[in-house]
């Protein structure tokens, strides 16, 4: 077992450089809790929370909130997420759906304009695309279930972090440069994230002094001063006319968000997914997420072949084609299931996987798009129905995995869609809006097949994320693990579990290894250094094809070991790799 140890370094007074941020480590082995996250001054603010006495709930709103500082492209309270908790005085999971929501005056012709859907660059950066905005009710439901600790005491540290700064790195340049011309669209945007009208230079201190006054009114009013208060006032007034750049010529519609979304949105404690595999439980999100249904289906297909002892070949191939086959039945079944009849727990039913395992040849491919079947009622080999292509779904999103000295754990991801989420900074508040209404879908994928992902009033458009807790016969803990990548987080989620459950890796190599990624089309994405290796010819010569994706996902992770010690586990490489740490280090 790896033992090395990161832990945070104590609370910085207001006014430190940010360049005495904590070193990124993407594994730490030690006691008193651990937190794993994208970004180091994240992780050390969770770290705090947990030194200070706070339990693994507290420490992840902590953790969130300090993402919405340094990783304001993919999370923020301009978004939504899932939050997935152990509880271990009880042993058993819970779940948070705070997932963003249609405005009450929104149909399915959402996105629709002149009788055909519009593009997805069009929608994206407009009012349009943002949803009502989750994440803080998240983290106030989530603290008045199982917290021990205020809102307004945990922001601190993020609020800390947005005034005094955080040092620029080359992945946050270079995602500002990849957003650069849409960013300049919105003044308000283009101000905060292009300083002096320029990329901002990797080295330097990036302080949001809007978005510090922002976390201290919700911290002292609480969330009603974003759904019931001024902050969701100026979200509004920014959706229904968002202020564009008359010189950009950039046409940003409009959207239908109002107060009243703002008032009744509620955050949702609903039954986690469970699916049995290898002798242990694993726990997710139900829908609106498709995350665990789709991860469970793969699973309990993936159950009947030994992963352990396949060659890499075979092993993949299984991963690749149960993939698929999960993709066809989550486009045809999983949607928001306020308005659609989701078969929750026929799609996780090893009966059902089953029926559809037996699709899977050892010397064949199947073909994409693949039909969906039917769970309830399950035939072998069936296909029920008419095969759909899977509709886009952007690539960003955060995940954090926390564990406490009592062992609680919480897996939590959080996002504001596409990596800027719709482009758009609410005027004075330091934050920009989700674009995540665009996850559903803009029109039918298949005229003739039924979409469950259409938009409505009110309606939670269908996510990929995936945050899970896989527990022993015990009801104890052994790995709790999650990751961003739109549609790419299951794929992700499924072969890291795949690679440390059955092929032994340890968890930070799990997390590590060259992934692949097959969502029910053509084509399987590969990472460069599994297209570019052996293994693809030989998986080519069953019939495979793929093509190349630089990089699938950013997981992070804990692992429960002997002796109350936790390992955290994040990225190597990935974004610039991730950050793991302890409240104490093993010596």
């Amino acid at each position: 077992m790896v033992s090395v140890g990161a832990a945070a370094p104590p609370a910085a007074p207001a006014g430190t450089a940010a360049h005495r941020a904590p070193a990124k480590v993407p594994v730490a082995v030690g006691y008193g809790g651990a937190v794993a996250s994208v970004d180091p001054d994240a992780s050390a603010a969770g770290i705090e929370v947990l030194r200070h006495g706070g339990n693994a709930v507290d420490a992840a709103v902590a953790t969130a909130a300090a993402l919405g500082v340094t990783e304001p492209y993919s999370a923020g309270i301009g978004g939504g997420g899932y939050f997935v908790y152990y509880d271990a005085r009880t042993r058993t999971v819970h779940t948070v759906d705070g997932r963003e929501t249609a405005p009450q005056s929104a149909g399915a012709d959402l996105f629709t304009e002149n009788g055909k859907p519009l593009a997805f660059a069009d929608a994206v950066s407009s009012g349009l695309s943002v949803g009502t905005p989750g994440t803080p009710a998240t983290w106030q439901k989530a603290l008045d279930e199982w917290g021990s600790k205020r809102l307004g005491t945990l922001l601190k540290p993020a609020e800390r972090l947005a005034r005094d700064g955080f040092t620029v790195d080359d992945t946050f340049r270079a995602q500002t440069a990849s957003n650069e011309t849409r960013f300049r669209y919105f003044p308000d945007t283009a101000e905060l994230f292009l300083p002096g009208g320029k990329l901002p230079v990797v080295g330097s201190t990036f302080k949001n002094p809007e978005l510090a006054r922002t976390y201290e009114e919700l911290g002292r009013e609480g969330v009603g001063a974003l759904y019931r208060g001024d902050i969701g006032d100026d979200i509004v007034r920014t959706v229904e006319k968002p202020p564009v750049d008359p010189a950009s010529g950039w046409n940003a519609r409009p959207g239908k968000l109002a107060e009243k979304d703002l008032a009744v949105y509620r955050a949702k404690l609903q039954a986690p997914t469970r699916t049995s595999y290898r002798g242990l439980d694993v726990y997710s999100i139900a829908p609106s997420s498709s995350g665990g249904t789709t991860v469970g289906e793969a699973l309990n297909i993936l159950e009947r072949t030994d992963l352990s002892k396949a060659s890499e070949v075979q092993y993949l191939h299984h991963f690749i084609e149960a993939s698929r086959i999960a993709f066809a039945d989550r486009g045809r079944w999983v949607g928001d299931p306020a308005f659609e009849d989701v078969p929750t727990r026929q799609l996780v039913s090893q009966r059902y996987a089953d029926s559809r395992a037996c699709l899977i040849k050892d010397d064949a491919v199947l073909t994409s798009p693949l039909a969906p079947g039917d769970p309830r009622h399950p035939a072998a080999c069936g296909q029920g129905g008419t095969a759909a292509p899977t509709t886009y779904e952007g690539e960003n999103t955060t995940h954090l995995t926390v564990a406490d000295k009592w062992g609680n754990v919480v897996a939590y991801t959080l996002t504001i869609e596409q990596t800027g989420g719709s482009g758009i900074t609410v005027p004075g508040r330091g934050f920009l809006l989700n674009n995540e209404l665009t996850d559903f879908s803009f029109a039918p994928a298949n005229p003739a097949v039924h979409d469950p992902n259409l938009p409505g009033p009110g309606k939670r458009p269908r996510s990929s994320i995936s945050p899970t807790i896989v527990l022993d016969r015990h009801g104890k803990p052994v790995v709790a693990l999650g990751s961003p990548g739109g549609a790419t987080i299951i794929t992700t989620v499924l072969q890291t579990l795949t690679e440390f459950l059955d092929r032994r890796l340890p968890l930070v190599d799990a997390i590590a290894a060259p992934r692949a990624s097959q969502r029910n089309a053509a084509q399987t994405e590969l990472e460069p250094a599994l297209y570019d290796s052996a293994l693809r010819g030989r998986l080519e010569a069953l019939g495979h094809s793929f093509k190349q994706n630089p990089e699938i996902g950013a997981a992070t992770g804990v692992q429960r070991l002997p002796g109350g010690k936790w390992l955290a586990a994040a990225e190597k490489v990935r974004r610039g790799g991730g950050s793991a740490m302890v409240v104490t280090p093993e010596r």
